[in-house]
């Protein structure tokens, strides 16, 4: 029996191990008002932001000894008066890349700026 293996050159990735924060921070922009806002979003408590309602399922860092990162996953829906509610965005944010993953909308910008433990700080 004759076995042919094709050899691939091997990826290696490196896992970083990240750390789960209760709370996301993000900063929302409404582009008609010019109004910039920092929010706290804790985990699974939404938020409402102009007709925006932010849902955080999750929020992971880095530990300090790897390059900082911050990542959140997150559902985004509008809620316009007399209308149903629609999904404007369901996925992962990263801090250090915020076009990578983008809520595409009209009046809205939002991204993650980092992860907490507390609301206070």
């Amino acid at each position: 029996m004759l076995l042919s293996f094709i050899f691939l050159p091997s990826i290696v990735l490196a896992a970083v191990p990240t750390e789960d924060r209760p709370i996301a921070v993000l900063r929302a922009l409404d582009k008609i008002t010019a109004r910039v806002e920092e929010l706290n979003v804790p985990i699974e408590r939404p938020l409402k932001f102009g007709t925006l309602v932010i849902t955080v399922h999750a929020c992971r860092v880095t530990p300090p000894e790897e390059t900082p990162e911050a990542a959140a996953f997150l559902d985004i829906t509008e809620i316009k008066p007399g209308e149903t509610e629609v999904s404007v965005f369901r996925g992962w944010m990263f801090a250090s890349s915020p076009a990578l993953s983008a809520m595409e909308h009209p009046v809205y910008d939002l991204w993650v700026t980092g992860c907490k433990n507390d609301a206070a700080k």
